[in-house]
This record gives structure tokens, sequence and C-alpha cells, in this order.
């Protein structure tokens, strides 16, 4: 559970760094990614905290979609014929790269691996 605290506490912080500091304005669906992330953060610390380790379920669920959502977003920008079809989105288009490191590591790229581990460490959460 500690490892998702961290993942998800750095993955928050990731994300208010590029929209607070670098002035990266998130668009539509990023802003969905942190919806789903941002609560991670508390629900695993409170979970630590209490010992309680069912939260395990709520983070599988909301770690889950996370996945489905950032991977949809990447496919936005990688994949010409999803991004060409893509409906306008309110405010910055979701197909805008701001990062594109190594020509594959972009913001939902990120997410991706973010939520991807979440998940998968939720499944390695034991009963006490």
């Amino acid at each position: 559970m500690q490892l998702i605290f961290f993942i998800s506490l750095i993955a928050t912080l990731g994300s208010l760094y590029f929209s607070e500091i670098r002035q990266y304005v998130p668009c539509e669906f990023c802003w969905y990614q942190r919806i789903l992330m941002y609560p991670l953060v508390i629900i695993s610390l409170v979970s630590i905290i209490r010992g309680d380790m069912g939260a395990k379920y709520y983070i599988r669920i909301l770690s889950g979609i996370g996945l489905l959502l950032a991977v949809y977003h990447y496919g936005l920008q990688k994949l010409s014929f999803l991004g060409d079809n893509l409906a306008a989105c309110t405010g910055v288009s979701c197909t805008v790269q701001y990062i594109n490191w190594f020509g594959f590591i972009t913001i939902p790229f990120l997410s991706f691996i973010a939520f991807t581990l979440i998940f998968i460490l939720s499944f390695m959460i034991k009963r006490k």
C-alpha cells in the first residue's frame, strides 16, 4: 500500500508540475485522469494510517478506469485515425503533445504507467 501511495503521489505532483510550473494547460482527458488519480493519494494514505487493506477494491476500480482512459488518450495522440475522428475537445485539443520524450513518452503515457503499476500492486495487497 505504501508503494501505491508513493506512485499516486508522484503522479499527482507530476501533473501539478506540468500544469502549474510548466504552464501546460490540461486537456479534457487529462482532467478525467486527474480526477481518478488524485483520490488514490488520499485513499491509500488513509488505508495505511488505519491499517485497512479493504481500500484495495476502490483503488483497483479507480486505477482500472484510469488505465483504460490513459490508453485511449495515448491512442488519440499517437494513432492518427483516432485523433482525426475526435469530436472537438473543449479548450485544449486532446491530441496535443506537450512532451514527446524518445518519440513515445507523452503525459498520457506517464499516466498509463502510473495507473498500470497501481492496478497491478492493488492485486498484491494481502489481508491482515
